[in-house]
């Protein structure tokens, strides 16, 4: 892989999130995790280039951007879909889907984590995060939509500055 201006990305974030996914990675060379994502976005904020993620409090990766404070973001493409399935429905708690899923780890030199199989990659670090709250859905109907006992807790939104972007 090799690394470029996040400027000069190409790709269309509401396309590539929405319909690609990514894989949300945190931690260090000795213990991370990944999930899959589908909600986020990316542009530029406080003359940074910017992602900005969500992440329910009950995921394990969770813990790990929370102690970091970075994260990156890993496309693979469609045809990675099943890698998505495995990172998405199996807890790093309880197995390493990390090898289920066939992935191959990179550590920049940053300390960032990648893949093999990336064929976008950002290192992000953390500029603000919040957490989403039910009396500030100026539509009420989403909040019931997507939160409550059995749908899981309010994700908590990282706004992050692209530090460095990879392609193959």
């Amino acid at each position: 892989m090799k690394t470029i201006d996040p400027r000069r990305i190409t790709d269309n974030p509401i396309d590539i999130i929405g319909r690609e996914w990514m894989l949300v990675t945190a931690g260090t060379d000795r213990r991370f995790n990944t999930m899959t994502a589908s909600w986020g976005g990316a542009g530029y904020l406080w003359n940074k280039p910017v992602a900005a993620i969500f992440v329910r409090p009950e995921r394990h990766t969770f813990g790990f951007i929370e102690q970091t404070g970075a994260f990156s973001l890993s496309f693979l493409g469609e045809e990675h879909k099943n890698v998505h399935k495995i990172t998405g429905s199996k807890s790093g708690r309880d197995t390493d889907k990390i090898a289920e899923a066939g992935l191959h780890p990179v550590f920049t030199e940053t300390g960032g984590i990648l893949y093999e199989e990336t064929r976008l990659g950002l290192e992000c670090r953390v500029l603000y995060a919040d957490t989403i709250e039910a009396g500030n859905f100026s539509d009420s109907s989403l909040a019931a939509q997507w939160y409550g006992p059995e749908k899981g807790g309010f994700h908590k939104m990282y706004i992050a500055e692209i530090i460095r972007a990879w392609t193959k």
